[in-house]
Formats: structure tokens, sequence, C-alpha cells
């Protein structure tokens, strides 16, 4: 452990690597992962590659120690991920300190504090409200108890917390954030134990690479994709390494941006797509039923279309830049600034053959 890694994520790292180490003795493939993992969690410590590494981790060191006298309490299963502590006002604002220094806060809420006192409350109020999202899809996708669960692009970990809340055994979050892989662990800082699973370790773990970085494992009962694929240049290669993840038979969860039209239309932005600027393709509905079944997916269909509002993606004292507001043409928020469909995202189930 170098002299800037808080304790907490030394622990998390070991029980990543004791997880790993326990499923891989049925899943020999893991044993890839394995060999990779120490450079993989060097990598996003390493000050010439991100500068503010070594910051990130001091403000997690220096985070309130949660004393017994608190009473935690986790609930994973609520729309603001909750550690209820009846703990000082003094920790209270140390704390809101230090996470204000993480800024920003893209996926969440989160909610720690003491539970009928503002006062000593610290409510993480992210641009997204990703609750919305969690509700949208938990009706439709497959039983999660007991599950091996990966999360592609998860930011912060809302929805990871939120998979072990629905009873998966352990649920993986990968995104190459070194900020995202640090709110993660500020986060673990709170939960502390409380996700241990029937096997002895922790449920919620981050790996801070990306899909393609990963070894196929064929590990996981479920694999969710959200606000992802259109990041992607390569999309069917993006899908084959999604589905690599699967076990037989296994549930791929795809959320991502489309647009109105038969199988023939695909939006390609010229530039910028409501100011992202690394959107490559956003495919209708029925454009991307065929790029899942062409990619090999079987029993594939939409459960949900949603189109965003500025209730759910919004600046917030915890993300203070631009957002979708100021994303949306301002004479017609029909359209993004650019001119092209305001974003719609859909929610796509299909299994690994």
């Amino acid at each position: 452990m170098s002299a800037t890694t808080a304790p907490i994520i030394a622990h998390a790292e070991t029980e990543l690597y004791l997880t790993l180490l326990q499923l891989s003795a049925a899943h020999p493939a893991l044993q890839d992962w394995l060999a990779q993992l120490p450079s993989w969690l060097a990598h996003i410590k390493d000050k010439s590659r991100y500068a503010h590494a070594p910051h990130y981790a001091s403000l997690i060191a220096r985070l309130p120690a949660v004393l017994p006298a608190y009473q935690r309490t986790v609930d994973l299963n609520t729309s603001a991920v909750t550690v209820t502590l009846d703990w000082t006002a003094a920790a209270t604002n140390a704390t809101a300190a230090l996470l204000k220094q993480l800024m920003p806060w893209r996926k969440g809420p989160f909610l720690l504090g003491a539970q009928d006192d503002p006062t000593r409350q610290v409510l993480i109020d992210t641009e997204w409200r990703s609750d919305y999202k969690w509700q949208r899809l938990a009706a439709h996708i497959g039983d999660l108890t007991d599950k091996r669960v990966l999360d592609v692009g998860g930011g912060s970990g809302y929805h990871g917390w939120r998979m072990v809340g629905a009873g998966a055994a352990s649920v993986v979050v990968i995104d190459p954030s070194c900020l995202f892989y640090h709110q993660f662990m500020a986060l673990r800082h709170f939960v502390g134990d409380a996700d241990r699973n029937r096997y002895g370790r922790l449920a919620a773990h981050f790996i801070p690479v990306g899909l393609e970085a990963l070894p196929a494992s064929g590990l996981f009962h479920t694999v969710f994709s959200m606000g992802v694929l259109y990041h992607r240049a390569a999309p069917f290669e993006f899908l084959a390494q999604l589905k690599a993840q699967l076990v037989k038979g296994g549930d791929l969860v795809l959320e991502t941006l489309v647009i109105d039209g038969d199988a023939t239309r695909v939006l390609v932005p010229s530039d910028r797509y409501a100011q992202m600027n690394n959107v490559y393709f956003i495919p209708s509905v029925a454009a991307l039923t065929q790029w899942l079944q062409k990619a090999g997916f079987v029993n594939v269909r939409c459960v949900d279309i949603d189109e965003t509002t500025t209730d759910e993606q919004r600046a917030t004292v915890w993300m203070t830049f631009h957002s979708l507001k100021d994303f949306l043409h301002p004479d017609d928020t029909r359209l993004t600034v650019e001119g092209y469909p305001r974003p719609k995202r859909a929610i796509m189930l299909a299994n690994k053959p």
C-alpha cells in the first residue's frame, strides 16, 4: 500500500482479490483477471497518468471514522443509497467538505447521517436521479438474488449498490475514471462491511478499467451496460465484449440513447450531440434490436422508452456544470442545441444463447 492509499481502499482491493480468487476455483478464466489486477489497480493511482489520484486518496483517508456509537445502519434498497449514522455535527460538516472535493458527482443520490435531523445529514444530490432509471428497469430485469453481476460504466457505483440491495451475491462495477473509482471508495468507507455476502466476502467491488480490458470470463449471470453504447465507435465489438462476460443463458440489460424510426434509422452526429463530443451512433429501437441479434443475442426485447427530463438530469450543488437544460435548443426543447432529436433512452433486454 502506498503512503497515499487510504486503508479503506486497501481493504476494498483485498476483498476484490479474495472474491476473484474464490470464484476462480470454479471459473478458471478469472486467473487472467487475477494476473492483471495488480497493474489495473496500480494504474489508477499513478500520478503521472492521473494527477489528482493522490489527492483523492488523501480525502478518503481523512473521512471521519464511523464509530460504534454512531449505530450505523445501511439501506441499499431505497431511492437514495442510505447510511444512517447517529453522528456529530462536526463529523457531518467534515464529511461534506471532503466529499465536495470529489465533485462532480454524476450518479446517485446518496444520503449519509442522522435519520431525522437534516443538520446532521449529507445528501449527495447528484446530477442524475439514477433512482429514476432503476425504477424503470427494476420491474423488468430477472431476479438478482445470489447472482454474479457486472455493471459496465457504472460511475460512482450507485446502480451497483442497488444491485446488491436487490440481492446480488457479487457486483463488479467497472469504469476507467479515477474520480469515479475514488467516489466509490468514499461510499465504501461509510457502507463498511454491511454488504458482506453469505460466502464471507463483500458484495460490491470496483475495477477501474474499461470493458475492453477484461479478458472473456463467462462469469456473470447479468451484465448491465447503461449509458455506454453510444460512446463506442465500434458498437458490434462492444456488444461482443458484453456477451463474452455472460454465462450461457445470462441476461444483458442494455440502456442507451435511441431515436424514432424503423430498422434503417441510425443517427450519426456530425460533431456533438447534446454537447457530448464522443457520441458515435444512436440507433432506433428496431435497428438496435437487429444489432443485438446480429451480435448473437436471443430473446431481444425493448421494455422501456423514456424521454430524459430536467427532473432526472440537472445541475446541483454537487454537480455545478451545465446539464440537460443547457443542452436543449433554446427555442424548441424537442431538439438538442445542435438540432438533433432530444435525448430519449431505451432499455433493452437480451440473453446469451
